[in-house]
């Protein structure tokens, strides 16, 4: 009986607490919103939808809609989602974050899906690069060639980064986040820099020039509404040119392919290849043979190197300069790219790409060039860097 007793005593005492718990979340007891929400950080906005919702309880029904059901959203619930950031600043939570945070944090957060430096992994996009690339038949559109605002970058990544946890980064985070992904794009060269609402509208975007407004409603879709002519509304149909002439027709089938530069995957033979470009000259000199083996082997090793890198035929700028006749040349100085300052520094010397220099540089890039943008920490075998580096002579004329 002892025991019936001290059961129900227990009991008892686990009801209460359930009891107390349910009352103290009771509408009557809700805590009130925040009246400038933006001052709250991001870890609090689920905590404000809650109360928003239990607020709403106690709102009266809307009985005009035909069926009696719902209601119009209370001010307290469209401020508790609305996370809208607009181009003029409007919506801009106080905040700040630099770019070297900014890399911690990407690489912990997106990194795995956006590259360690946002040069995109698999089919994930890429974040960097692509500038003057977008009248391309393939442009690469990312949020330094192709985003007209940065207030667009600042409210989807508050919005609905990472992926599968949205909305798990505080303010700080995202300006941090955000500062990386300008320094990333070259807007911003400087890594000590820090983003923030004070100077983010400081930041102009390099498209943001690029989109007109959209005037189709006026412009087009009058002449799509009118009355569609059914029946005779030709009189008549000539022939006036042939596809052949107009060179329309596909192509047979049996075409042969176009050539291509790549030695690495074209060269099915075990033939010897050369190349100009001496392995430690300064300027390049006709005479070095092709280890087609290692060329193969480089170009497999290269892949950690082509989201950022392109070589060969039409290879162009991207998150990195493209490295088409790179031996000879002197470090920092392709045309068109904007290099780190270290990386310039060395160019200023007088130093050139060559199998002593790139080899020390594949292995470990930052300490070779302190200070270098490139984020990739190095092949670790040797035998990955020599066939990297055959795999790039092959592309040197």
């Amino acid at each position: 009986m002892s025991k019936f007793r001290n059961l129900i005593a227990g009991s008892s005492v686990s009801l209460v607490f359930v009891f107390a718990l349910a009352y103290n979340f009771a509408d009557r007891n809700i805590a009130t919103i925040p009246s400038n929400l933006r001052s709250v950080i991001a870890d609090n906005d689920f905590d404000l939808q809650l109360i928003a919702l239990a607020n709403a309880t106690s709102a009266p029904r809307d009985t005009s809609s035909p069926f009696g059901l719902g209601r119009q959203a209370l001010p307290e619930e469209i401020a508790a989602w609305d996370l809208e950031v607009s181009p003029d600043g409007t919506g801009l939570p106080v905040g700040s974050g630099s770019v070297l945070y900014g890399e911690e944090i990407f690489s912990e957060q997106c990194g795995t899906c956006h590259g360690d430096f946002a040069e995109g992994v698999d089919n994930w996009p890429e974040l960097a690069g692509g500038q003057d690339t977008l009248a391309d038949e393939d442009p690469v559109k990312t949020v330094g060639s192709y985003w007209p605002y940065l207030s667009t970058a600042w409210d989807y990544i508050h919005r609905s980064m990472p992926f599968g946890n949205a909305q798990s980064l505080s303010d700080d985070d995202v300006y941090a986040m955000l500062a990386y992904i300008l320094y990333s794009n070259d807007i911003i060269d400087d890594e000590e820099f820090v983003l923030s609402n004070e100077n983010f509208l400081d930041i102009k975007m390099p498209n943001a020039e690029g989109f007109i407004i959209d005037d189709r409603p006026q412009t087009e879709y009058p002449s799509f509404s009118a009355v569609p002519c059914m029946e005779n509304c030709k009189q008549a149909v000539e022939i006036t040119m042939r596809a052949a002439v107009l060179d329309v027709t596909p192509e047979d089938a049996d075409q042969p392919a176009s050539s291509t530069n790549n030695i690495g995957s074209s060269l099915e033979s075990e033939q010897v290849a050369t190349v100009s470009g001496s392995d430690s000259d300064v300027s390049p000199s006709g005479g070095d043979i092709l280890n087609l083996e290692l060329v193969a082997a480089g170009e497999k090793a290269f892949k950690k190197c082509k989201s950022c890198h392109q070589i060969g035929d039409g290879a162009k700028n991207k998150t990195g300069p493209h490295l088409n006749n790179l031996f000879g040349r002197v470090i920092g100085s392709e045309e068109g790219y904007k290099y780190s300052k270290a990386m310039l520094s060395f160019g200023a010397d007088g130093l050139v790409w060559n199998n002593e220099t790139l080899s020390e540089f594949l292995g470990k890039p930052k300490d070779y060039i302190k200070g270098t943008k490139m984020s990739f920490s190095g092949f670790k075998k040797e035998s990955d860097i020599e066939a990297t580096i055959e795999y790039l002579k092959s592309f040197t004329k």
